[in-house]
């Protein structure tokens, strides 16, 4: 009779590590609910955070067609309101944008520099 058979006190266990699924996927973290948190989960909250952020803007643009003037170092010409407020947020974006990279690339330099000296 083989000693691998379920109910055998003399059976003895396997060896490998019970707390790591068979498919090969991390275990979860124990006390950690493992239906939360995931990459998916996130990628579609942003899904839908986007969506919503896309119908706010569509609804902004259609409730903002009348045409206003505009004047920029000497250029002078009239665009829609909602268009100029865009191009308005999305320069403003870009400076802090550019600010932060900057920034970033000044800490990595330093901690390079660091590491090394």
């Amino acid at each position: 009779m083989s000693t691998d058979q379920p109910g055998n006190p003399n059976a003895t266990e396997p060896t490998h590590d019970r707390g790591a699924p068979e498919d090969g996927t991390e275990a979860p973290a124990p006390g950690r609910d493992p239906l939360r948190g995931s990459r998916t989960s996130g990628t579609w909250i942003a899904a839908v955070a986007l969506s919503l952020v896309l119908v706010l803007l569509a609804v902004f643009i259609l409730q903002n067609t009348q045409r206003v003037e505009v004047s920029l170092l000497g250029w002078n010409g009239r665009a829609p309101l909602a268009a100029t407020l865009l191009i308005a947020a999305a320069g403003g974006a870009l400076v802090v944008a550019t600010a932060g990279a900057l920034r970033i690339l000044q800490l990595r330099r330093r901690v390079k520099h660091q590491r090394t000296g």
